[in-house]
């Protein structure tokens, strides 16, 4: 007996520090997020295009994934099907940190932090309902009306402003649709995460060459120093870490929970950009960024309550 309950308390005591290093994990990714948005805007504001900086993405990523495909002889590629892979690359590869990139150049930093986490919990909800036939909790659907609510009042003021902003908005909301279809067919291939990430990556690496030529570049009058920084933000730490960290907090804390951390991105972002950048969002918007991040909490509880209703013994059973 003494012995079974001193494996137990062991038991719960490395779950502690494990939870305890996903939460870190978790922290870490919220700033590598909040940093790329910023650095991608500075950039693009001073010598860099949405090219530049998607193709500097994908080149630092590659660099990451390659040996991990290499020693692994692609098999677990050609597991996952090349048609497959081209069509996960097609939603999260190449053409989507160029929507985001383009976006950019028209709105701040803050609006692509708030509206694309947001857009993303909003489409998956939808897309999952549609595909899956995922049941909503009550908490789920509050918090994705909680979203809808907040997306429009977030853009409410570019409406009524310059067109170039609510063309950058409209741009942040069509690449959350264009992740969330990532994302149900990784569920519904039953993909790899880590599979599916570095066929995005490198199949992304491909067309570079051909988009150096064909597509608007400012690259030759950027400092070294700005390359080689967005070779590390975007690529290494946006392209490769923070896919590692959230596949770590998931496998911690379940994807549910994970999905916890997606309100703190735009709060980050906006305390970086508004130091950095000197951006500083309006009253209006910044109590659309407290609704969406509460909406995606809920969203998150949400999912949480309908899995653990979902997994609960059925009453009298043993």
């Amino acid at each position: 007996m003494a012995m079974s309950r001193r494996r137990r308390n062991m038991a719960d005591a490395r779950d502690s520090g494990n939870s305890r290093l996903a939460i870190i994990a978790g922290l870490i990714m919220i700033g590598i997020y909040a940093i790329q948005f910023v650095a991608a805007r500075f950039s693009l504001r001073e010598h860099l295009t949405a090219t530049d900086l998607a193709a500097l993405r994908f080149g630092g990523a590659g660099v990451v994934f390659l040996p991990i495909v290499w020693h692994g002889g692609f098999v677990s590629m050609r597991a996952l099907g090349w048609r497959r892979a081209l069509a996960l690359a097609a939603l999260a590869g190449l053409p989507y940190p160029l929507i985001i990139n383009w976006g950019l150049t028209y709105a701040p930093a803050a609006h692509a932090a708030a509206l694309c986490p947001a857009s993303i919990v909003f489409f998956s909800f939808l897309l999952s309902r549609i595909v899956f036939n995922d049941g909503a909790s009550r908490q789920r659907t509050i918090g994705v009306l909680a979203i809808v609510a907040g997306l429009s009042l977030f853009i409410a003021p570019a409406r009524d402003g310059t067109g170039g902003v609510l063309f950058g908005d409209m741009l942040f909301i069509g690449s959350g649709l264009m992740f969330s279809a990532y994302a149900v067919l990784v569920r519904r291939w039953r993909a790899d995460p880590v599979t599916a990430t570095a066929a995005v990556v490198l199949l992304s690496c491909l067309p570079l060459p051909v988009l150096y030529f064909v597509a608007p570049s400012h690259i030759h009058a950027a400092a070294t120093t700005e390359i080689i920084s967005q070779i590390v933000i975007q690529g290494i730490l946006a392209g490769a870490a923070a896919m590692f960290l959230y596949t770590y907090v998931v496998g911690q804390l379940g994807p549910q929970t994970a999905s916890l951390f997606l309100p703190g991105i735009p709060i980050a972002t906006v305390a970086v950009g508004m130091a950095v950048l000197g951006e500083t969002p309006m009253t209006i918007q910044f109590a659309a960024i407290a609704i969406m991040a509460v909406g995606m909490g809920l969203s998150a509880i949400g999912g949480r309550i309908a899995n653990r209703r979902l997994n609960a013994p059925a009453p009298g059973g043993s």
